[in-house]
């Protein structure tokens, strides 16, 4: 065990500071203050004046402390703000600037000394921060000084406002004096110095400057000029915000006064000022940049933007109105109606790209556009038709495969905007049958491409019918091979003298358009010769039935002119109809309108037509007894012409265009036949002359709505009347888009029938009956 003792020395007693001590730590303290702020700071020992600070808080004098430092900042400041008080105005900027970054570096220097009050007596108490009553006395005593603090926004204004009209100021003042504000109003959490004091006022000014700016130059400049000189200015201002130092509180409300001064308040003017408006340069195609400028701009503030894309949905609307203005009159024909439209398109998507940054909703506005003044009727749908019509039989002869398929797109192109699609494969079948009947397709390559690409948009559903035409050509092709062969081994076996050739393409009703005209009489000879081939068809394929189609097909006659010692022959193509009236003249040399109709019994619109056809100066093979263009009663006389003359061996007689084109109508029956049959695509043009749907048309959307009615209602059993119209438009809209009333008449022939009922309890109900 340890022999070392430990000695337990009494507690000695704390000797608290007495107040004598405490003045003279203070004066002390003060003292150094005032050295401080006479910048003799050098000479100056902070370790003992931290220690006389920590000595006076330790020994409870914090009070005596706070109260006297408080006390010596405020006299220290009110000597200050007298100075400045009387500073000319041309030196006050600067001299607050300087003020104020002394002053910062006298607040460090102090809150270094009174660290220890800091976190001890003034959390304890609640009194502010040593910084932060520097910060609060300054505001009070220097800033809200009645000739100093007014003086220096005034002159942060005018620096402002003389820098905007392009004088060169002194931006670092500007931004130490703009600091300056933000940090006195940190030190009150209520009183927000900067907010009060200049924000309100920079911003009230800013709207005003920008508002008469903006109009005194709008009224004397371009509005390419404006668009130029507006970017500019969001850009400065955006830069000196910059360069100042504004927070944030400020930029977004800057921005908006810019925004609704430059931009908003003017966009509608911007577009419709003449000549340089943006509506004014959509007609210029070489100001693509002009209106990339003024959608840049615009695009600051988005609701200014739908003015553009109005500007541009209305010229789209004017120029596809000039388009449809010149159809009606007749000065273009369809094809040019529809590169018309391919160039427009062209134009506006070329705008579209370049001016709106290939923006989504100006692409969509330009979409609806187009197919707004397209679908205003039918008559843009047949006019595709004939355009695509003109392609494939010599538009597209000598090209390659790759600019076939560009100009077929192109055509896809506008059917795409086409929203009576259905009334275009009305069209598009009359011209495919008379291509394909009449051999006139520039290849099957580029007919089936175009089926292909009309599959592609619309379904399988929609070129059904189409690919069924091209099965039945096929079919023919193999079946008039046959039927040679047949009628040669007929010829052979019976010794009989070889008849009249005839070809024949047998086409399945429901694929082929068909008019219900009643057959013509046909010559004997040509009788006998559908004769054979009946007895032919009919034998390989029983329970089929043909139906003679006289109002279509083509004949080659060979015909005898001039006197019997010197002969003139031709071979003229004709029609079926004029062949028969020709065949006439056989037996005599006149014949009256009456006499013609009563043999062939050709209706008489078409009668009229076919004669009129071969009565005309070109091709006079016929003379008609009355004068003027036209027939007037059964008795006008027709006189074969003996005296026809032709530098032509073969003699294509050409139909005249029809005055009023007959309805398309369905046909009866399984199947049809056409002696090398041209269905008349002719009437396809004129069902949509006045851009009506065609009847037939009409009658195959009744059966479609009716069909979709009971398809959805087998599925649903019961359903509202709104839902049942949407579901309906939904499912037929990729062929055309049935208006509500269309379908509500289409509901109530299938009530009457029976296929639905209401509701009881409902009347916009529907159920299904089974």
């Amino acid at each position: 065990m340890s022999n070392k003792r430990f000695t337990i020395k009494p507690f000695r007693m704390h000797q608290p500071m007495e107040h004598k001590d405490a003045q003279q730590t203070w004066g002390v303290l003060a003292n150094a203050i005032d050295e401080i702020y006479n910048r003799n700071a050098s000479q100056l020992s902070f370790e003992e004046l931290y220690r006389n600070a920590y000595n006076l808080v330790l020994h409870k004098h914090g009070a005596l402390l706070y109260e006297g430092v408080s006390a010596k900042l405020n006299d220290h400041l009110l000597d200050t703000v007298e100075i400045l008080a009387q500073t000319p105005e041309p030196q006050l900027l600067d001299s607050m600037s300087h003020t104020w970054q002394e002053h910062q570096i006298t607040m460090v220097m102090i809150r270094d000394i009174l660290m220890y009050m800091d976190r001890t007596y003034v959390i304890q108490q609640r009194r502010r921060l040593v910084y932060d009553l520097g910060l609060h006395l300054f505001r009070i005593t220097v800033w809200e000084y009645p000739s100093v603090g007014k003086r220096v926004i005034d002159l942060l204004l005018e620096a402002i406002r003389m820098e905007r009209r392009g004088f060169l100021t002194n931006r670092s003042q500007s931004k130490a004096v703009l600091t300056m504000l933000q940090a006195l109003g940190q030190s009150d959490g209520t009183a927000n110095v900067y907010q009060q004091d200049f924000e309100k006022v920079f911003l009230g000014t800013t709207q005003e400057f920008y508002h008469e700016e903006s109009l005194s130059y709008l009224s004397s400049n371009t509005a390419a000029s404006y668009v130029e000189k507006a970017t500019a200015r969001l850009e400065e201002e955006k830069e000196r915000a910059h360069a100042l130092s504004l927070p944030s509180s400020s930029e977004g409300p800057l921005l908006h006064i810019m925004q609704t001064e430059l931009i908003e308040r003017h966009a509608q003017t911007l577009v419709e000022m003449d000549n340089s408006g943006f509506a004014a340069l959509l007609k210029d195609d070489t100001k693509l940049h002009d209106m990339r400028s003024i959608f840049d701009l615009f695009v600051r503030v988005p609701s200014s933007v739908d003015h553009l894309r109005d500007a541009l949905a209305e010229q789209i609307k004017s120029d596809g109105k000039s388009l449809i203005s010149d159809q009606e009159k007749g000065a273009a024909d369809p094809p040019a109606f529809v590169r018309g439209v391919l160039t427009m398109r062209k134009k506006y998507d070329e705008i579209v790209m370049m001016s709106f940054s290939n923006e989504k909703k100006a692409q969509k506005r330009m979409k609806e556009s187009f197919e707004d003044f397209l679908n205003k009727d039918a008559r843009a749908a047949s006019c595709l038709a004939v355009y695509v019509d003109e392609l494939l039989r010599v538009g597209l002869r000598g090209t390659s495969e790759e600019q076939m398929n560009e100009e077929l797109n192109k055509a896809i192109l506008v059917f795409r905007y086409l929203s009576d699609k259905d009334v275009f494969e009305s069209f598009y079948k009359q011209h495919l049958a008379k291509r394909l009947l009449g051999g006139r397709s520039v290849s099957d390559d580029a007919e089936r491409a175009m089926v292909s690409l009309l599959k592609a948009e619309c379904g399988y559903q929609f070129t059904t019918k189409l690919e069924g035409m091209f099965n039945d050509m096929r079919i023919s092709r193999e079946t008039r091979d046959k039927f040679k062969s047949y009628k040669r081994q007929q010829e052979s076996r019976e010794g009989s003298t070889k008849g009249i050739d005839i070809e024949v393409d047998v086409l399945t009703t429901g694929y082929w358009p068909s008019q219900n005209v009643p057959a013509c009489t046909l010559p004997d000879d040509i009788q006998t010769a559908i004769g054979s081939f009946s007895d032919f068809y009919l034998e390989k394929h029983t329970g089929r039935k043909l139906f003679w189609q006289t109002s279509a097909g083509q004949a080659e006659i060979k015909a005898t002119f001039g006197p019997a010692d010197k002969p003139r022959k031709h071979e003229l193509c004709v029609s079926t109809y004029q062949m028969c009236i020709l065949l006439l003249f056989n037996d005599t040399d006149t014949l009256t309108l009456g006499q013609i109709r009563s043999q062939t019994h050709i209706p008489d619109q078409e009668l009229r037509r076919h004669l009129i056809s071969l009565c005309t100066p070109k091709n006079r093979i016929l003379k008609k007894g009355s004068k003027g263009r036209g027939i007037n009663t059964d008795k006008d006389a027709f006189t074969f012409n003996s005296d026809y003359t032709s530098k032509l061996k073969r003699v294509r007689i050409p139909l005249v265009k029809e005055t009023s084109l007959a309805q398309n109508q369905s046909a009866s029956g399984d199947n049809q036949a056409s002696a090398s049959a041209a269905p008349a695509a002719g009437s396809a043009t004129a069902a949509a002359a006045d851009g009506s749907v065609p009847v037939a048309v009409e009658e195959d959307r009744r059966h479609l709505v009716e069909a979709s009615i009971v398809r959805i209602m087998k599925a649903r059993k019961s359903l509202n009347h709104n839902d049942l119209i949407a579901e309906v438009t939904r499912q037929l809209s990729n062929r055309f888009h049935p208006s509500p009333q269309f379908i509500k008449k289409r509901i109530e022939s299938l009530i009457e029938r029976e296929y639905l009922e209401r509701s009881e309890s409902e009347h916009r109900v529907y159920h299904y009956v089974a």
